[in-house]
């Protein structure tokens, strides 16, 4: 158990690690392709510091080591536990690192055009996985539509997101690097090349780091008797996503608040279509009561941000409820 829990920790730390390698690169990228803060946060960012979370479930469900339903309840709660996390203890962490400096009716001021862009996908992306978890396995072609309309969500809303970057950085949200990128400080110069090389050793470092969880999360389980999927659900995210919220803290301490929720809303359309369709059809995509209670806290920590969004930027005030939400889910989980 103790080689266990030593082991976990030391995967923390290399996702820790790597998140802070990829931001950093990805800063200098964007900056360098002079493309706004709404696509370095919603794509790029999002996208990259997703991966672990990303790479749990793939591995999980395609790895075929270990029990073959275990793997798949591991990557089912990793599926869903991710936007769960990102919409309440992700947002609440974030609002939370700024109460001080800005007070309870202080503002977050995200561009809002794109902040509701990335909620509206979202929103009607996991509703549509949601609506399959009653879809009988035997009407595989039923399955098989939603999980392509899911994929389809997602591949629109990466061309809009695009679309919309010219004139945002004539606004001036264009991206902007802080200091030096890690990589150059050894010596080496900062270009196009060593961005991408620092992308992939952080890329590296993430495979790594979610491959030795999956095996913590396997051994855990077994020991103490919990269920993989309650074990996935509650702590894979925790672990995995710790790269958005650090990430995000930085970025709206800085007072970078599109790039910071740009990473997160970002990061919950990423993973509430493309998982959500290998889901469906990989896993025992079912109405478990587990399921449905993180489904139902992610959708309504989603909406509250979505009617709270407005021209002045979102009330701190009323970000601090998505935390809440999350210990609302974790009081009823836990208490089955």
């Amino acid at each position: 158990m103790t080689s266990l829990l030593l082991q976990m920790l030391l995967m923390l730390f290399v996702i820790l690690a790597s998140a802070e390698l990829f931001t950093n690169a990805l800063e200098h990228l964007g900056e360098r392709l002079h493309i706004s803060e709404g696509v370095t946060g919603s794509l790029f960012a999002a996208v990259g510091t997703a991966l672990p979370e990303t790479l749990v479930p793939l591995l999980a469900v395609l790895g075929g080591h270990g029990d073959k339903a275990v793997n798949q309840e591991i990557g089912v709660g990793a599926i869903l536990g991710a936007p769960l996390m990102l919409a309440t203890l992700s947002t609440f962490l974030m609002t939370l690192a700024v109460l001080r400096s800005r007070g309870l009716r202080g503002r977050v001021m995200p561009e809002r055009t794109g902040f509701t862009r990335d909620l509206n996908y979202f929103l009607f992306a996991f509703l549509l996985a949601t609506i399959a978890m009653f879809i009988p396995h035997d009407n595989r072609a039923v399955r098989m539509l939603l999980s392509v309309g899911l994929v389809s969500v997602y591949i629109v809303y990466v061309v809009m997101t695009f679309r919309a970057s010219a004139q945002l950085v004539d606004d001036g949200h264009g991206t902007e690097a802080p200091g030096t990128m890690l990589l150059s400080r050894t010596g080496l110069p900062t270009n196009i090349l060593t961005i991408l090389l620092q992308l992939l050793i952080a890329v590296g470092l993430l495979v790594w780091g979610a491959e030795g969880f999956i095996g913590s999360v396997r051994g855990v389980s077994r020991i103490l008797g919990f269920s993989p999927l309650l074990l996935s659900l509650l702590i894979i995210p925790i672990a995995t996503e710790l790269p958005e919220k650090i990430n995000s803290i930085l970025w709206v301490r800085r007072g970078k608040d599109t790039l910071a929720f740009g990473n997160i809303t970002g990061a919950m359309v990423f993973q509430g279509t493309l998982l959500p369709a290998i889901g469906i059809m990989l896993t025992p995509w079912e109405p478990r009561l587990e399921v449905l209670t993180g489904v139902v806290v992610t959708l309504l920590a989603a909406a509250w941000m979505r009617v709270n969004a407005a021209r002045a930027g979102l009330l701190i005030g009323a970000l601090l409820f998505n935390g809440v939400l999350y210990l609302s889910y974790l009081a009823i989980t836990l208490s089955r």
